[in-house]
């Protein structure tokens, strides 16, 4: 399938760029895998290989064993398990497609063990009655306390990542049908999401009072603009909303995903399936959407309160 020889790294990073784009991956995307290739790659000179054609599984076993032992010297913490996971699945993922477009024979990590990734429990969720405590922080702003506040409730309504409230344009929302058309910056895998009437409505004073002092002949159709009259970037919206949180007197890990997080509770909460919420969410595998089932299974504790004897039967203690 390919004519040319391609004996280094930097050219396989190249034709596997290419590739990359061809099937639709989205700049960000390819931009992740390249890094963490890049990181293989310094990682491989400093153990003598200079050539894709010298990684086999047992190299690989050894830069999984070194990334679990890796202290990153900004955090002087170890690298996050799902950080060491995507690192590894770049390589092998870049060696499969690479026999796929037969530029090896056989690929020698096909054999390769990937490390399984705990799954934890989100903690980063608020009630709603803290949720709307947050909310009323951005009010102390004026008119940028406005569009922070709609970006907000458009976080908690939709149920949105970061990246996707980003990619959003104006077309993107439709304040009549309260609908959002979403991206998640992976591709083309837009989906379409319910958004609260309240949180339309915050929006249209955000489009009506806030946006035209904002906007400038580099804004184009983006939704919500930073104070430069641009696209968000994802650390941006990250200090926005962690501003508001501290504000409100909670100091959590997470930002903007406490209200993704929140809004899937919620909705298990008052009774939503489990499959509506992963479309909601655009979660891939609904296992990914389970673990919002160990965070509050309001009819299971129902059950327990009248099934359990324990829970049932209260005595006095005894000494």
């Amino acid at each position: 399938m390919n004519d040319t020889k391609l004996e280094t790294f930097a050219q396989w990073f190249e034709y596997y760029a290419d590739d990359c784009y061809a099937s639709e991956q989205s700049l960000r995307t390819v931009r992740i895998k390249l890094c963490n290739l890049n990181l293989f790659y310094q990682w491989c000179l400093t153990e003598g290989v200079i050539t894709p054609f010298d990684v086999n599984k047992k190299l690989l076993e050894s830069y999984k064993r070194y990334l679990n032992t890796y202290i990153n010297p900004r955090t002087n913490e170890q690298l996050a398990p799902g950080t060491r996971k995507n690192r590894l699945t770049a390589v092998k993922t870049l060696f499969k497609r690479m026999m796929y477009l037969e530029v090896i024979e056989h690929n020698p990590l096909a054999l390769f063990e990937m490390p399984k990734l705990p799954k934890r429990l989100p903690t980063a969720f608020l009630s709603f009655e803290e949720i709307e405590q947050v909310f009323a922080q951005s009010m102390l702003f004026g008119l940028k306390g406005l569009r922070d506040r709609a970006i907000q409730e458009t976080y908690y309504a939709a149920g949105i990542r970061r990246m996707e409230l980003a990619n959003l344009n104006v077309g993107d929302v439709d304040l009549v049908k309260h609908k959002l058309r979403v991206n998640d910056g992976k591709g083309a895998k837009d989906r379409i999401v319910p958004i609260a009437k309240r949180a339309c409505e915050w929006i249209q004073q955000y489009l009506n009072n806030c946006r035209p002092n904002l906007a400038t002949f580099k804004s184009g159709q983006v939704l919500f603009l930073d104070n430069s009259g641009l696209r968000y970037r994802e650390t941006q919206l990250s200090e926005l909303v962690k501003k508001y949180l501290l504000m409100a007197g909670f100091d959590l890990n997470a930002a903007c995903n406490v209200f993704r997080h929140s809004a899937a509770t919620h909705m298990l909460e008052g009774g939503a399936d489990i499959r509506q919420i992963q479309v909601y969410l655009g979660h891939a595998d609904v296992s990914t959407t389970q673990i919002y089932t160990h965070v509050s299974n309001p009819e299971l504790e129902r059950v327990y309160e009248q099934s359990h004897p324990a829970a049932r039967e209260v005595k006095p203690l005894s000494h």
